[in-house]
């Protein structure tokens, strides 16, 4: 159960990219299929060409901010169908990855040193040690976003998914606002993609398949539990949601007539269950955290004005 808890939080740096351009760009992005294997095999490649961890883990980054420039650039200037820019970088990214890989489908790091080789060396994977790490790195995360989105841009950013038309007639590009979106998503979809190869201990060309599942699955699955009113507990939500869906997975495994095979079925049955749940009258009327939260301190509030 620990290493589910520390794979959710790891992956909840992706859940931070796909809520991104999912909830606040309002943009099907699935270029997060093929930024998570950049990320995976531009991290592997340098480490075993000796370069430093860090280093390579900020140049895979890098490089996942160049594969969302791309998927930007094809809608707004190219003129495409923002599902289909990202579906077209998506399929490129994949034989791009395979000559970033050097033509090997898989590159193994068990005996590279990593930025997870301090932990396995003191034997802390699996441990709350290395949860508090995962957990310190994904809040870390998530408070650039929290920031980023209350500066001009990412105020922008946010209008731009609510409404283009309004946000433009008040002279803000629209076009560099999802550039610009699209670009900081994939940079922590490919991150992510390096933190995993990392801790798994190997890069391989079809890690990133189906990905965008995962994503969806935890924003989605965090914001019906926790709720989504403000920025700050809407990102929370979406690192808790990626930290139930993991420990989900592990749970529905451990049932004797399901595969590890299962596991994009299993995904898929918990996505839709989702979506569907809430919009039941029964599950309508069970109040969320964040709206708990609300009616406490609405009761508080009262309570102070009452004994007034």
């Amino acid at each position: 159960m620990y290493t589910a808890v520390e794979l959710g939080l790891i992956y909840a740096i992706m859940a931070l990219g796909v809520y991104l351009t999912f909830r606040i760009l309002d943009f099907p992005d699935l270029t997060v299929d093929g930024s998570f294997t950049t990320g995976a095999s531009v991290a592997a490649i340098m480490i075993v060409s000796g370069a430093p961890p860090l280093l390579s883990t900020i140049a895979a980054f890098v490089a996942g901010l160049l594969a969302g420039v791309i998927t930007g650039l094809l809608h707004t200037k190219g003129k495409i169908n923002g599902l289909l820019a990202g579906i077209l970088t998506m399929i490129g990214l994949y034989s791009v990855n395979l000559r970033i890989m050097g033509g090997s489908a898989n590159i193994p790091l068990l005996r590279e040193d990593t930025l997870m080789t301090p932990l396995r060396e003191n034997e802390w994977l699996g441990t709350w040690v290395s949860i508090a790490i995962f957990a310190l790195i994904a809040i870390a995360v998530k408070l650039f976003l929290d920031w980023f989105l209350h500066t001009d841009m990412g105020l922008a950013m946010q209008a731009t998914g609510d409404n283009q038309e309004m946000i433009r007639s008040f002279g803000v590009s629209t076009d560099r606002t999802k550039i610009v979106g699209l670009a900081i998503s994939n940079g922590f979809v490919a991150l992510c993609g390096a933190l995993i190869a990392q801790y798994q201990g190997f890069s391989d060309i079809s890690m990133g398949i189906g990905l965008i599942l995962v994503g969806l699955a935890s924003v989605i699955v965090g914001q019906a539990v926790f709720g989504s009113r403000v920025i700050f507990v809407s990102t929370l939500a979406v690192i808790l949601g990626a930290v139930a869906y993991r420990v989900f997975i592990t749970l529905a495994l451990q049932i004797e007539w399901f595969d590890p095979s299962d596991v994009k079925l299993i995904s898929a049955v918990l996505v839709i269950l989702a979506l569907i749940l809430p919009q039941w009258k029964f599950f309508k009327r069970l109040p969320t955290f964040s709206t708990l939260k609300k009616t406490k301190t609405s009761a508080k509030a009262r309570g102070s004005y009452v004994g007034s």
